[in-house]
């Protein structure tokens, strides 16, 4: 007699559940409160940007209307072959260079000044940034008047004292603008700008980990080993952050020369060329095309700003 063996069915494993979706009406409840400010950054900024665009692709002079026509790349190809662009770019480059070279050492010294403990170093860091707080305009206007004025600007008024400490009774009074144009615009901003180098590198200096600093100096370190071979080793992100920062905004100066030069004498950069085209020589697409490449090689400056910064807090993530 055969007896049948039952089989048990065995259950397969079923794959789990797939986790209920959110609702599209919660995602647009929780984006809906920055719809407004996207559209708002699109007017603004896009759009304009977007018109600029297609006015760099024509002929177009206001004095003439009617004879406006497509130009294609014609405008760009002006841009590069013009001589009065190619001297603004070359203005743009040394006002740019010097004012930023100039700023990150000045920058620099005062941020290791206010790194030390003294008194009233509190007073002294809010008077130093007091610069950086003044309209671009109020500020060209106090150098060109208070300054440089060669009848009673305070440069000569110091010139003529010094002059009567020496027996000197008529010193020289020169005229610093007619001068020398260049450096008395880069002079200016440099006092302006400064202040946004020093607090850069003061906030870098003041992430420096303590007991290392400590430990160089308990190994008998000289201060500037300790500078040479920590510090500036540990500041050199922040450093590239200034210089990539300060570079965006001085190459889009426009009050500083405006107020000072009014573009003359060989000191209108890029912005200035582009204001005269525009507004004086009323040629609306050789100016936009001068904008559109200014706006390219900022966002190209900025680019490299935004990696520094990503790398800045990576480190500071890596660290904690």
């Amino acid at each position: 007699m055969t007896t049948a063996v039952g089989t048990t069915p065995v259950s397969t494993p079923q794959p789990p559940a797939p986790a209920p979706r959110k609702g599209g009406r919660k995602a647009w409840a929780t984006r809906a409160p920055l719809l407004p400010a996207l559209v708002f950054l699109i007017v603004v900024t896009q759009l304009p940007f977007v018109a600029t665009l297609v006015i760099s692709l024509f002929d177009w002079n206001s004095l003439n209307p009617d004879k406006r026509s497509f130009n294609g790349l014609g405008n760009y190809a002006s841009v590069f072959t013009d001589a009065a662009l190619r001297d603004s770019v070359v203005t743009t480059v040394l006002l740019t260079a010097g004012v930023v070279i100039a700023t990150v050492i000045l920058g620099l010294a005062l941020a290791l000044l206010l790194d030390r403990t003294f008194f009233g170093r509190g007073m002294v860091r809010t008077l130093l940034i007091t610069p950086f707080l003044l309209v671009p305009v109020s500020a060209a206007l106090l150098w060109k008047h208070a300054l440089y004025n060669p009848e009673y600007g305070l440069f000569n008024g110091a010139l003529s004292w010094i002059g009567d400490l020496f027996g000197d009774t008529s010193p020289s009074q020169p005229d610093w603008i007619a001068d020398m144009p260049l450096l008395a615009v880069i002079a200016a901003l440099v006092w302006q700008w400064t202040p946004f180098m020093m607090l850069i590198l003061l906030a870098g200096l003041q992430s420096r980990p303590a007991e290392v600093i400590e430990a160089a100096r308990l190994d008998g370190a000289s201060a500037w080993q300790t500078f040479r071979y920590l510090t500036l080793p540990h500041l050199r992100r922040y450093l590239e952050l200034g210089v990539l920062l300060g570079a965006v905004y001085i190459v889009q100066n426009f009050d500083a020369v405006f107020t000072l030069t009014a573009g003359g004498l060989g000191t209108a950069n890029l912005p200035y060329t582009i204001y005269q085209t525009f507004y004086q020589a009323h040629e609306y697409g050789l100016a936009s095309a001068a904008g559109v490449v200014v706006v390219i090689g900022t966002i190209i400056i900025a680019t490299f700003a935004l990696r520094v910064v990503s790398s800045l807090f990576s480190e500071e993530a890596n660290r904690a």
